[in-house]
């Protein structure tokens, strides 16, 4: 899997999950949601304790996702709760 900090913007559909992503100007259709995980950043690395969440979470989503065709990969996109940014993390395609 390579690695990637692309921001993407993402849409949800009647599901929580995403059903599309836009990507280097390229729209990918998610064909199926592989896995769903969230993950905390290490507390060590946190920044200074404001009375909130000490942890920062993020959701991730690792999905099948195509273009057309047979034109498909897998990709790992995350969900930063902190920013509400998307990012796309991986791709093997």
């Amino acid at each position: 899997m390579r690695l990637y900090d692309d921001p993407v913007e993402v849409r949800r559909g009647e599901t929580e999950g995403p059903e599309q992503f836009l990507w280097r100007g390229r729209l990918w259709k998610v064909r199926a949601v592989v896995a769903h995980w969230v993950e905390t950043a290490p507390w060590w690395q946190g920044t200074e304790p404001s009375g909130s969440d000490l942890l920062v979470e993020r959701e991730l989503w690792r999905v099948e996702a195509g273009r057309g065709g047979d034109r498909s990969g897998v990709f790992d996109l995350s969900f930063s709760w902190t920013d509400g940014c998307w990012q796309l993390v991986g791709c093997a395609d």
